[in-house]
């Protein structure tokens, strides 16, 4: 719909934003607009006209190459949307509201973790930013950019993060207008610079994918100084993931001191965009957002990088400032099982500064498994690692990857009786025994292994490439696993006890007399813990994927 007049208007079909010379014959005007909804462009022809019953409008196709300035300053019109962050306050929101801040605007940010999605919110929006740093969150996000097309077609959609760059050309023709991905922060706020001035066309924006270009992402910090994320216009840290120790849940922090990874493991997703390239958070930046974190109630931090250990100087500069300044507070992070090794001097550094426990990406405890990932561990680097962190009073938290096409039953078995064997029993949460590797667009994996063997074609509405394992006894037993461990989460069923039931199912599938665990302490104290028990790099699960409870809109 065009207004072109005092409430008059011209009805057209709908499609992708175009911009329009518009001429009213009974009145020597011509108006430029932004026509969100507008005849397809191949149908056309370089001229058209409509006629109304009481004046002719001729609309006369103009190729964008400029645009009508959006009023981009006014309070909610820019809105940050983050749609799942492994259940913490999403720094993919706070990062990004806090340089739109100190330029000058007042964004308006939705966690939908936490929080109904809110029309009058997408009502009011003129540029909509859809954080998407993980599958998860990605396919949630496409749900939402589809509602906000419908309830606010004008809007400007952006989607940006780690999986907005592996899914760029798929988003860019069916729900976004521009993409970004790498280093997000600046060239988010050069778009909406551009959008609010009516700079066009913003396919010359450095790291800005648009229908009519690519762009590589920016993988480089292009500020010296970094804004303070914006936090206190989020939802409160109470209702996020909490820590579970010594009896208590304590509110945590979810800081990054580092982005991307110098490694190249085949599965992750932070390959193909990063391409072993590390970009550090500067220390000062990482240690104001600690202290606001401490303000609002925090007594735990996590640090989110990939790889905590890939910048040790850094890393550790970071924490003996933090542990000066605030004593009492504990933290954990994610580290390699390879660096666990290399850098196992600073861990009764680490635990003196507050270490709780460190999670690692431990996928398998398969060397088969293990060497087509290209992990860079072996089984017995697992155990080494782990007598190295349980030296000085930290736990181990292994992910999993339990299924991919290399994994054979027999190794599905050996996972339980290494858990129990090594007392990880209440280290390893018991979704981690029903995750199944997940191959996105990108992956490193379909050029450099055998992955296509066992996958079919790109399920790009889905945004990953399903695979079938060769014996049909693990994907029947992946459907029967899966299903367990969400029907005992709901039901709150003891971790021990759902472990136990996991694994008499596993035997029975392999038609297999199920052995006696030996050794194993009950009673004991539990593991300090995430109330969030997800991890990146799987598929999400039914309870994650929901349909989105909206404010006035119903479910999508």
């Amino acid at each position: 719909r065009i207004s072109l007049a005092k409430s008059r208007s011209l009805r057209m079909p709908p499609c992708r934003s175009r911009l329009f010379e518009t001429r009213a014959s009974a009145h020597s005007q011509t108006w430029s607009v932004h026509c969100f909804e507008a005849t397809l462009e191949e149908t056309l022809g370089n001229e058209f006209r409509y006629n109304d019953n009481q004046m002719g409008a001729t609309m006369r196709y103009r190729p964008e190459t400029e645009s009508v300035p959006l009023p981009l300053k006014v309070r909610g019109a820019i809105l940050l949307i983050s749609c799942y962050e492994l259940g913490h306050q999403p720094l993919g929101l706070a990062q990004p509201l806090g340089f739109f801040k100190a330029g000058g605007y007042q964004p308006a940010g939705l966690d939908i973790a936490v929080d109904a999605l809110d029309s009058d919110a997408i009502r009011r929006a003129r540029f909509a930013g859809i954080s998407v740093p993980m599958h998860t969150a990605l396919r949630l996000g496409v749900s939402v950019a589809e509602s906000i097309r419908e309830l606010n077609p004008h809007c400007h959609i952006c989607f940006y993060g780690l999986y907005a760059s592996l899914n760029a050309e798929y988003l860019l023709q069916q729900v976004a207008d521009s993409v970004i991905g790498g280093e997000y922060d600046v060239p988010l706020l050069v778009l909406v610079k551009a959008l609010e001035e009516g700079r066009f066309p913003i396919e010359e924006l450095e790291g800005v994918s648009t229908q009519g270009r690519l762009a590589d992402p920016i993988l480089r910090r292009s500020v010296p100084i970094i804004p303070l994320p914006e936090r206190r216009t989020l939802v409160p840290l109470a209702r996020y993931a909490k820590l579970e120790h010594d009896g208590e849940q304590r509110l945590v922090g979810y800081v990054e001191a580092s982005r991307g990874c110098l490694h190249h493991c085949l599965h992750c997703p932070i390959v193909p965009v990063y391409d072993g390239r590390l970009v550090l958070v500067p220390e000062a930046a990482v240690l104001d957002d600690v202290r606001r974190l401490v303000e609002e109630g925090a007594t735990h931090i996590t640090f989110g990088d990939p790889d905590f250990l890939n910048g040790p100087g850094h890393s550790m500069k970071i924490l003996r400032a933090m542990h000066a300044e605030f004593p009492h507070l504990t933290f954990d992070f994610t580290a390699k099982i390879e660096h666990i090794l290399q850098r196992r001097s600073l861990f009764p550094e680490l635990r003196r500064l507050g270490c709780l426990f460190v999670i690692s990406a431990v996928e398998s405890f398969s060397n088969t498994v293990l060497d087509r990932l290209k992990k860079g561990h072996t089984r017995a680097d697992v155990i080494e690692a782990l007598g190295i962190v349980r030296a000085v009073g930290i736990t181990l938290r292994p992910s999993l990857v339990a299924f991919t096409p290399w994994t054979t039953l027999e190794d599905y078995l050996d996972m339980f009786e290494m858990a129990a064997a090594h007392d990880l029993i209440g280290a390893i949460d018991p979704v981690q025994y029903t995750i199944r590797l997940l191959v996105p667009p990108g992956s490193a994996l379909l050029d450099q292994s055998d992955i296509r063997t066992f996958s079919g074609d790109l399920d790009q509405p889905n945004f990953q490439y399903h695979w079938s394992h060769p014996d049909v006894r693990m994907d029947r037993l992946h459907e029967f696993a899966t299903t367990a461990v969400q029907e005992g989460t709901r039901a709150g069923e003891d971790p021990e006890a759902l472990f136990d039931r996991l694994r008499a199912l596993s035997y029975k599938i392999a038609d297999r007399r199920e052995p006696a665990v030996s050794g194993r302490v009950r009673g004991r104290q539990p593991a300090p813990r995430m109330t969030e028990p997800w991890f990146c790099c799987a598929e999400p699960t039914d309870g994650q994927f929901r349909p989105l409870d909206t404010k006035g809109h119903g479910k999508i």
